[in-house]
């Protein structure tokens, strides 16, 4: 059995690192570069760079901000935000990142996953998905979770992962900086619809119990973090350590 991963999310405004509620009310939570070297060394497994406003605001992700965050970790990084063609994927790469995140693009142009995944290869394709429980269904929303598409999240999974997508970074919008806890129906409705790895994300909370709960009631492959970590309320390497303890098989 593969180990579970934890992986800090840096969600960037402006070029600085936010984190809000329900992707609402964003504050300001430090300085990527430093963060990113924080998590590097406390042994995170993977870290994931949000431009959360590139798409509304109809520009690039920041080049610049990625080559620096990039050559100041060691562990593999995926960004995302703003992408809207096979350039800004080249340019995101050549600048450091291992991997890429597409979100918006992906529902309005399901065909740039496939053309994504044979131009790149599935390892480096990640596909995001904000989603929000209404009238007991959960729906797929774009644009910074400002738009809901009326498509049913586990038809977007199965879609994603049938277009060969490498893994799903997924986003529950009614948890998201509640620290309440991840939203285990959700992600236990994806994981049993696809094969392909599951990022948690939205709801963590400073007590390893709800890690564990998304690991192995959701069968979730790895968890997504930003508050906890960000203000140090619990580390990552103490969250690993908690986790191994409570025989989630973890890496140290």
């Amino acid at each position: 059995m593969l180990a579970k991963r934890i992986i800090p999310c840096l969600d960037i405004k402006e070029g600085q690192t936010v984190k809000g509620i329900n992707f609402k009310n964003l504050k300001y939570a430090g300085d990527p570069v430093e963060l990113a070297k924080k998590y590097s060394t406390q042994g995170a497994d993977e870290l994931v760079f949000l431009d959360i406003t590139a798409t509304n605001e109809k520009r690039k992700t920041i080049t610049e901000l990625v080559d620096k965050v990039a050559k100041n970790v060691f562990i593999p990084f995926t960004v995302g935000g703003g992408i809207n063609s096979i350039d800004d994927i080249v340019a995101i790469l050549n600048a450091g990142a291992d991997k890429v995140s597409i979100n918006s693009y992906a529902v309005k142009n399901p065909d740039i996953i496939n053309t994504c995944v044979n131009y790149f290869g599935s390892q480096c394709i990640v596909v995001a998905i904000d989603a929000k429980k209404i009238d007991n269904n959960y729906y797929v929303h774009i644009n910074a979770g400002k738009k809901n598409t009326g498509i049913k999240l586990e038809y977007w999974a199965k879609e994603v992962e049938n277009r060969g997508a490498g893994e799903i970074l997924l986003t529950s919008m009614d948890y998201d900086g509640t620290q309440k806890g991840f939203d285990i129906q959700m992600n236990k409705l994806v994981t049993s619809a696809v094969k392909i790895p599951v990022i948690a994300s939205g709801g963590a909370g400073a007590d390893s119990k709800y890690f564990k709960d998304v690991f192995q009631t959701a069968n979730a492959d790895a968890a997504l973090a930003a508050s906890i970590f960000h203000y140090n309320t619990l580390p990552v390497s103490l969250l690993k350590e908690q986790l191994l303890h409570d025989g989630v098989n973890i890496r140290i």
